[in-house]
């Protein structure tokens, strides 16, 4: 199975430079406290027509999590103790992988930087997993000759005047006003909506924009075609604004509307799309109990966001914050043919982070994070689901909404082929949660060697049947050492102590046989961007 999630992440650190500074297109400075052990001076653009860069990363894990399947070893995705099989034990797994994520831009001098085209690709597997095969996330064993290459990103950018973008082709679905191609990812990922709706991966058209002092983004994917000639198609529309009200305060808005009328054709291998498939279980989100009858959903989300200082880089105060209400409608198509409501869908997620950098750096800080979305505790046996419903109901994962620092609770980013956490989606199943992160770090040696500690507790707003409320309490750790400019060693480590929540049969491995062992993990991994 493809994962996407990680390369969502460390591949905008550093193609944001990648750009010239011209007409407002600006490229923003490389983020030194991430990866570098000193501020570089802003990278300058060159007159090189192709750009290359590339971002490394290898992770060695040591875990009690693995899963039952075979076919699953080396490439899980989704809720933990699900239908991914995924079940912690006594034992201990180990597994090392792999990745590698190649950019190329392409400017031609003759079009005067008026058009750009990006491409971008994956390479992940598993050490010591196959060769002399075919299949994305594979490779690794002796002799390697595995073809695994996974197109990311294949899109042509062109200036419609300046400060104004049109993206065309496969590009990134992020829930986010700014432009990912000229914005770190650490700013995405700690503003707008966090990624915890979309963030992914999508063939579409879209346009970015300054104007009056605001952000706009306006865009339209076809997430699903299926057959060209019937209206089975899943088609995503968005707009969004966002303005600097005061001294780096900001304040955004965003609608988007989704329509699906696949019945879940298409979508992720055997598993499908949509609410009512197997993706659904398989992601941690709701399943509409359709029993495979045609449906279909017109579905909206409707959100106000605000920021001051995320990233700590203008003061010592920073805070985030987002409110989103998903609604709409699923019809499911009766004996005679026609459609009738069997659900309307409204829910709410809010999310608030607060936090204070005390010391020299931007990693003498101490954050604090709370999320809560609604939950429902009859399905849609009243006509109504109230939980939220996010991207992972179609992709796999198409929601990544890992920048809460939790491990195991939530889901983290440092991962290649192994990407799952107690609740993988904000939805929880479609029962809610309300969970808070605390986390404090400190430079131990100045932008070189940073310490990190962490804790999560979540809980269920509403318990599944044979359960309880309190999903699990997790402590984690982190040291990183900045070897050189964009070159960095971790450590890491998580322990998720696992509440009454999982006595519940529905929500142990393979559909009840007790409470499962706490799950904990410990991994070292090498990040390196190239350019």
């Amino acid at each position: 199975m493809s994962l996407r999630v990680v390369m969502l992440l460390l591949l905008i650190a550093g193609r944001a430079w990648a750009q010239p500074a011209a007409d407002g297109d600006a490229a923003p400075e490389p983020d030194p406290d991430s990866l570098g052990r000193t501020t570089p001076d802003q990278l300058k653009a060159d007159d090189a027509q192709f750009k290359f860069l590339a971002y490394f990363f290898t992770r060695g894990e040591a875990t009690n999590v693995a899963p039952t399947n075979d076919l699953l070893q080396g490439r899980v995705a989704g809720r933990l103790f699900g239908p991914n099989t995924t079940q912690t034990s006594d034992a201990t797994a180990f597994v090392l992988e792999q990745r590698l994520i190649p950019f190329f831009i392409f400017e031609p001098k003759i079009l005067d930087r008026f058009a750009r085209l990006r491409a971008s690709f994956e390479i992940n597997f598993t050490w010591g997993d196959s060769s002399y095969g075919v299949g994305a996330n594979f490779g690794g064993a002796l002799s390697g000759r595995q073809i695994n290459i996974e197109t990311q990103n294949i899109e042509a950018e062109f200036r419609l005047r300046p400060g104004w973008f049109l993206n065309i082709g496969l590009q990134r679905l992020w829930d986010s006003v700014r432009d990912p191609y000229r914005t770190f990812f650490s700013t995405i990922s700690l503003s707008g909506s966090r990624l915890a709706f979309w963030g992914s991966d999508a063939v579409g058209i879209t346009v970015y924009g300054q104007q009056w002092g605001e952000s706009f983004k306006l865009g339209a994917y076809d997430l699903y075609h299926n057959k060209v000639n019937e209206d089975d198609h899943v088609l995503l529309f968005e707009l969004m604004t966002d303005r600097d009200v005061y001294r780096g305060w900001h304040v955004g808005a965003n609608v988007r509307y989704l329509r699906d009328t696949s019945s879940g054709a298409g979508g992720v291998s055997v598993l499908g799309q949509g609410p009512d498939s197997s993706l659904a279980d398989y992601n941690g989100t709701f399943r509409f109990p359709f029993g495979g009858a045609k449906y279909n959903a017109n579905l909206a989300w409707v959100g106000l966001d605000t920021s001051y200082n995320p990233e700590f880089t203008g003061g010592r105060l920073g805070a985030s914050a987002f409110l989103v209400a998903s609604l709409g409608r699923v019809d499911v198509q009766q004996m005679d043919g026609s459609y009738k409501k069997a659900a309307d869908v409204l829910g709410l997620a809010f999310d608030a982070r607060l936090g204070y950098r005390y010391g020299r750096t931007r990693n003498d800080i101490v954050t604090g994070e709370v999320i809560y979305t609604t939950g429902d505790s009859n399905g849609i046996a009243d006509g109504r689901y109230s939980g939220v419903i996010t991207g992972n109901t179609y992709g796999a994962p198409a929601a990544a909404y890992v920048s809460s620092g939790a491990y195991l609770l939530l889901p983290h980013a440092n991962v290649v082929n192994r990407f799952y956490a107690a609740v993988s989606d904000i939805s929880n199943n479609g029962l809610g949660l309300t969970a808070g992160t605390l986390n404090a770090s400190y430079d131990l040696v100045r932008n070189v060697l940073t310490l990190k500690l962490g804790a999560a507790v979540g809980s269920s707003n509403v318990a599944p049947a044979g359960g309880g409320h309190f999903i699990g309490v997790e402590g984690n750790a982190m040291l990183t050492w900045r070897v050189r400019v964009f070159l960095a060693l971790e450590a890491h480590t998580a322990y998720l102590h696992l509440g009454d929540f999982y006595d519940s049969p529905q929500m142990q491995p393979a559909g009840g046989k007790g409470r499962p062992a706490d799950p904990w993990t410990a991994f070292l991994d090498l990040k390196w961007l190239m350019f």
